[in-house]
């Protein structure tokens, strides 16, 4: 019997190569750890995926073409004991929630990913879940917050496109009192001062994207 340990497979999907050249440096300096293949977008994270079957994938969640959360929805839904690490730029709760949601059993900042990678992979590869401290504080922190309905939502996100109430009013065919009330809770519940710091706090917490 080979007293050599397991080699723990990765893949690395992110669309920016000085990204991926950094884990690919990480990862080589680990004798437990192999880095299989890498892809710039989600519908190449599919195919790699596809190919390589991978231990661990770590996904970026904004990329051209194809989402990240997209991706690890599509790769867990065709493999579902596929184990993926978010890594991203952003802490935003609600986008945070949604990934975990999904599937995902890590999630990083790529402003501490040199720190906590190589033990989130373990303990993803362990079948643990791991989030780092940044991220965990983001969860706790909106834990007892009063969640935007879909109908708010939609008019957050045309509020953050620069629309007026009679704009949004009359793409979302509803009275502009409609508007008014609606975004008067969006306002309270997400402790907003006036409707641009309401646009700017969605777009924190990923409840909308641009």
């Amino acid at each position: 019997m080979s007293s050599e340990p397991v080699s723990i497979r990765i893949l690395v999907v992110d669309d920016h190569p000085v990204v991926r050249q950094g884990i690919a440096v990480l990862v080589g300096t680990q004798p437990d750890m192999t880095l299989v293949a890498e892809a710039s977008n989600g519908r190449e994270a599919i195919q790699q995926f596809r190919a390589h079957r991978p231990d661990v994938t770590i996904m970026d969640l904004q990329m051209p073409e194809m989402s990240g959360l997209d991706a690890l929805i599509a790769i867990r839904g065709e493999f579902a004991n596929a184990r993926i690490i978010v890594l991203t730029t952003y802490a935003g709760d609600v986008q945070i929630l949604r990934a975990l949601k999904s599937g995902a059993q890590g999630y990083l900042l790529k402003n501490t990913f040199h720190k906590d990678l190589i033990d989130t992979i373990r303990a993803v590869h362990a079948g643990k879940k791991s989030l780092s401290p940044e991220v965990s504080y983001e969860i706790a922190e909106h834990s007892t917050d009063d969640a935007l309905t879909p109908a708010e939502v939609s008019v957050l996100k045309l509020i953050a496109a620069g629309n007026a109430n009679k704009q949004i009013a009359d793409q979302l065919s509803i009275t502009e009192d409609t508007v008014k009330w609606r975004v008067k809770n969006i306002l309270s519940k997400l402790g907003a001062h006036d409707r641009t710091h309401a646009a700017m706090i969605g777009l924190k917490r990923g409840i909308i994207q641009m």
